[in-house]
């Protein structure tokens, strides 16, 4: 609404106030008049878009192109190796053969000892290093990750699934329920990608995952005391009192000293090298093929002194030849398919979890960025055909991509050839492993463990967030005594808890102008800054006003302003004329958040009090608008808070029409 012309005897300086006022005016008409927001099924399909696409947005202007280029832009969409294929040079070949030769030294003897870990037959670890590192070469978008079985999900698998079915009474069920369970894992994998839910994954904290994965370590480190201690019965628990308990009763009865002995020598023979390797960036090859030297050494060995007539267990046969099909076995109905279905989707967020958290780590390194979203679908599908293909869990492998790393990979190439070398490896050299001792693969994953268990990183939790802390203890100590859903469940369980705290008891502050700006800012934190005469400002911390905060919210802005209408010094009180509620935080509100704000300002109303809302996000606007609110508090909604202020204070105020 245009302010009146001036008289004529007023003075020049009313002119620039009027103006001013104006532009108030305008402003606050471009925040009320702002587009409805997109729907949330438009929402859903851009994301959708944005996601499968290589181009997002920018598809839309192949309308007009030939149909040949929408099925281009598409399959780049889906296989990025489509597009870097085609800078594609022969001296990143040389640098990506050196690398993936290399991981696959480690990956081979690491891919038999997880498999045992995962009380599956050794050659399903070696499927599961072949057709998942081929899939995610052409979708993944990281360049150094290497794909395969990796240890926390060996464990995690049994842990769960042999509570409704034994691994030792019926191995070839037990089997099929893995393979099925790998097939959930990737189909909500996938899922999370193409629906861009991938916030469910940080429902693992970066806490909860050191707590959980140290926990895990250890674990897995007393299970392979199995292995290297040469015992015959031992425990299905998982739980440190249980795994102990066995142990101790073994070794008065049941253990063969030949196995400690063979085991340790080439235990310290790994973690030599490891130390080598660190030492003199030059060794860095030292520590991956060592593993691989165990076992032809110790293979060996066995052969050459038929050690396996005086009590060393060895892991005989090995089935060979690629991998065969496994759809058949996979369990889509019967009694165990919902069960089978939880397993899938805690492991799809463990695995989850720790690929993307070791792509990013890498990127970060190298400089680009990882597409978390499209890594979900990559993962996702390398797991649902690695199911057809008998493969169980296979995901991103930080000691093989920290070896990846070092040897120089410039591309995901090096990821086929170590799936080609494992290939090559299950044509022809499975029947030279049916003397591996069990203590050597026992021994190599005990290897892997001391990188599992970061204590620097759990200092620096304590130090900088306590409840971080708590929820990282929790976790440890529940896979620990427990078992590891439970340590997972209660990581979860904290971390949902902390998201709810903050959530129903989120955090207000008063703003005052910090001097020679037109900034406003917390006056706790900056003591410097001077609270507006007649004014209390308020910002809200929280990126939701809903039924679980709206009335803490609006209590505590009441109190705040009746304190604030009291001098500090005395009974006198000052005059409050306007109240200002910043909503910059604030992304979106619901009915009770509406409701609340309607209480808010008939309660100020009644006081003699103004109510301003400064700095409304696009959801917040339209649906304070839909509500008629914008119209009950007589249109005072600004596009800063600076202007509120000006606006609304000394009678400056511009009358605005909602």
């Amino acid at each position: 609404m245009a302010a009146p012309a001036p008289e004529a005897a007023s003075s020049p300086e009313e002119i620039p106030d009027l103006e001013e006022n104006a532009g108030h005016a305008e402003r606050a008409q471009w925040v009320l008049n702002a587009p409805e927001p997109p729907s949330p099924l438009r929402e859903l399909i851009d994301s959708v878009r944005d996601t499968v696409l290589p181009c997002g947005n920018k598809f839309l202007s192949l309308k007009n192109q030939p149909a040949s280029d929408h099925v281009v832009s598409f399959l780049q969409g889906f296989f990025p190796i489509l597009v870097w294929c085609r800078s594609y040079t022969a001296t990143k070949f040389k640098n990506d053969l050196l690398a993936g030769l290399t991981i696959a030294s480690l990956c081979i003897p690491q891919s038999i000892g997880y498999a045992t870990l995962a009380k599956l037959d050794p050659q399903y670890g070696l499927y599961t290093s072949v057709v998942p590192p081929l899939i995610y070469a052409a979708m993944g978008t990281s360049r150094e990750i290497a794909i395969g079985p990796v240890a926390v999900v060996s464990l995690l698998l049994p842990s769960m699934i042999q509570q409704f079915q034994d691994p030792v009474a019926d191995p070839v069920s037990y089997t099929k329920l893995v393979l099925t369970a790998t097939f959930f894992a990737g189909i909500f994998q996938a899922a999370f990608g193409i629906l861009r839910l991938g916030f469910l994954v940080d429902f693992l904290s970066h806490a909860a995952i050191v707590g959980f994965v140290a926990g895990a370590a250890i674990v897995i480190g007393l299970q392979q005391l199995k292995g290297l201690l040469g015992i015959n019965h031992f425990t299905s628990k998982t739980d440190i009192i249980s795994v102990l308990e066995s142990v101790w009763k073994s070794i008065h009865h049941h253990w063969d000293p030949h196995n400690f002995i063979l085991g340790f020598a080439f235990l310290s023979f790994i973690l030599t090298a490891r130390f080598l390797g660190k030492k003199k960036q030059r060794l860095f090859w030292l520590p991956a093929i060592a593993p691989l030297l165990s076992v032809i050494l110790s293979t060996l060995i066995v052969f050459l002194t038929k050690a396996d007539k005086h009590g060393i267990k060895i892991v005989k046969h090995i089935k060979g030849g690629f991998n065969p099909s496994s759809v058949h076995q996979l369990q889509l109905t019967g009694p165990f398919v919902g069960e089978v279905a939880k397993v899938g989707l805690i492991v799809a967020l463990v695995a989850l979890t720790e690929a993307i958290a070791v792509g990013r780590s890498f990127a970060s390194i190298k400089g680009y960025h990882l597409d978390g979203n499209k890594e979900m679908v990559a993962m996702g599908f390398m797991n649902i055909i690695g199911s057809f293909t008998s493969c169980y869990v296979a995901t991103g492998s930080f000691s093989r991509t920290a070896v990846n790393f070092s040897a120089g990979c410039e591309t995901l190439v090096s990821n086929i050839v170590m799936a080609i070398t494992v290939i090559i490896s299950l044509q022809l050299f499975t029947r030279l492993l049916y003397f591996t001792p069990i203590a050597i693969l026992a021994s190599i994953i005990l290897s892997a463990l001391p990188g599992l268990i970061d204590l620097n990183e759990a200092y620096n939790i304590w130090k900088i967030d306590k409840f971080d802390f708590l929820t990282c203890i929790a976790a440890f100590f529940g896979v620990l005594f427990v078992s590891v859903e439970i340590g997972l469940l209660v990581a979860v369980g904290i971390s949902f808890a902390k998201i709810l705290l903050i959530s129903i008891r989120p955090g207000t502050e008063t703003l005052g102008r910090i001097p020679g700006t037109d900034m406003f800012c917390d006056i706790n934190q900056y003591p410097m800054a001077a609270k507006t005469p007649g004014a209390v400002i308020i910002r809200v911390k929280s990126a939701l006003l809903c039924f679980a905060n709206a009335n803490i919210i609006v209590e505590r802005i009441m109190t705040w302003v009746t304190e604030e209408a009291e001098d500090t010094k005395g009974n006198a009180k000052r005059t409050i004329q306007l109240v200002v509620l910043d909503t910059s935080s604030l992304m979106d509100i619901d009915t009770s958040g509406i409701a609340s704000l309607q209480e808010l300002h008939k309660n100020l109303t009644a006081h003699g009090m103004e109510f301003a809302i400064a700095s409304p996000r696009w959801q917040v606007i339209h649906k304070l608008r839909l509500a008629n609110f914008v119209s009950k508090i007589g249109g005072n909604v600004f596009l800063t808070v600076g202007e509120a202020v000006d606006a609304s204070i000394g009678g400056k105020r511009a009358t605005i029409q909602a």
